[in-house]
């Protein structure tokens, strides 16, 4: 039993008793990675009783070591754990905060060859993760398994967090498509401040109580997203899209490979496809012209909610076949999504249909870094 002592702050909070805490204590719970939000969410995890109780535990997946430029925001490690595997120096720092926590060290990479073996054991993830990569493959790993997600991603100024409930709408509704990996920035390239992977994995960490232990409404059907620089949230909503092939299998997981299950999108041998480019600096030149080409948004209304390119007109590509018609046939057709995917797949039809188009490399991520930083990632 958890000595309420230890937790008296948290019992007293209306709605929060001894049930609650004890639900805690049994849970069990896996953590991908223990850097920037792994640094935020383990440590608030260990401290409300997660894992401390009768079978419970907190896994950690990471197989990365601590290097000095982690330093600034992965304030679970020190200068003299430089060269350490980040797995232990965090389940250190983790059970020097709280010795009743079980921590379990998988020092390996989540991967389609690992991750149904590693949450065979857990009743809830949390992707930690930073790359398309392996948030693809948890978010996929988390429907196979039948658990919950909470996931939570940073990016420069810039972070969301989501849950994807076991039956519920899942990230694949919200981001059907992988962005090819050469189309966005990481966290190496394009930088991330500290206090954002404090802010993402403070609500991460929340969301985990919630869903552990029935108290609050957990984020399910909403994506939470803040910007550092103006200290905004910003809510979206999103829905199961009932025509979407279900998740049979895992994806690849390698650079590049997409595919949930035997259809590979974005596979394409056009061999047009320099031409039909354009770069987001190449793209602010023709719409500086006298005569400048129909800006076409081929993304979900959400999104063109969130964040748009100023005068584009919005045409998910979902009803792009029956709103091809309507499209005027004397005027390029430029268009665009998140990181250049769905807008490929806009050409092709665009083209098909005899329309001049081209289409924006690295959507609207690429206008925001390029050209116009007012323009909120998401």
């Amino acid at each position: 039993m958890l000595d309420p002592a230890r937790y008296a702050r948290q019992l007293a909070l209306p709605g929060f008793g001894a049930a609650e805490l004890a639900a805690l204590g049994r849970a069990r719970v896996l953590v991908i990675g223990a850097g920037g939000l792994g640094s935020v969410v383990l440590p608030q995890l260990v401290g409300a009783g997660v894992g401390a109780g009768p079978g419970g535990r907190i896994g950690i997946v990471d197989d990365d070591v601590v290097e000095l430029s982690n330093l600034h925001r992965q304030t679970l490690h020190g200068e003299g754990d430089l060269g350490r595997r980040k797995v232990d120096s965090a389940a250190e720092r983790l059970t020097a905060l709280n010795a009743s926590t079980t921590i379990v060290r998988h020092a390996e990479r989540f991967s389609r060859d690992t991750a149904l073996d590693l949450l065979a054991g857990y009743d809830l993830l949390v992707d930690g993760s930073d790359g398309f990569a392996t948030r693809y493959l948890a978010a996929d790993a988390a429907v196979l398994a039948r658990v919950p997600l909470v996931w939570g991603a940073v990016l420069q100024y810039d972070g969301q967090v989501g849950v994807s409930p076991v039956g519920g709408p899942g990230y694949r509704d919200l981001f059907p498509e992988r962005p090819d990996p050469a189309s966005v920035l990481d966290c190496a390239t394009g930088g991330v401040l500290p206090s954002v992977c404090g802010v993402i994995g403070s609500i991460m960490a929340a969301q985990v109580v919630t869903l552990l232990t029935g108290i609050g409404e957990s984020l399910v059907g909403r994506v939470t997203t803040y910007d550092a620089r103006s200290g905004r949230f910003r809510e979206l909503t999103y829905r199961h899209d009932p025509s979407a092939a279900p998740i049979t299998v895992l994806a690849d997981d390698s650079p590049g490979n997409d595919s949930p299950g035997d259809d590979s999108p974005g596979d394409d041998d056009d061999d047009e496809v320099g031409t039909n480019e354009l770069t987001a600096p190449q793209l602010a030149e023709l719409l500086a012209e006298a005569a400048p080409p129909l800006l076409l948004d081929v993304r979900e209304p959400w999104e063109h909610e969130l964040a748009a390119i100023a005068g584009s007109q919005l045409l998910p590509l979902g009803q792009l076949a029956d709103g091809i018609a309507a499209l005027p046939r004397d005027r390029r057709i430029v268009a665009y999504c998140h990181h250049g995917i769905r807008s490929r797949h806009a050409l092709d039809l665009l083209r098909a249909a005899g329309l001049d188009a081209q289409h924006l490399v690295g959507g609207i991520d690429a206008w925001s870094v390029q050209v116009d930083p007012s323009i909120a990632r998401y």
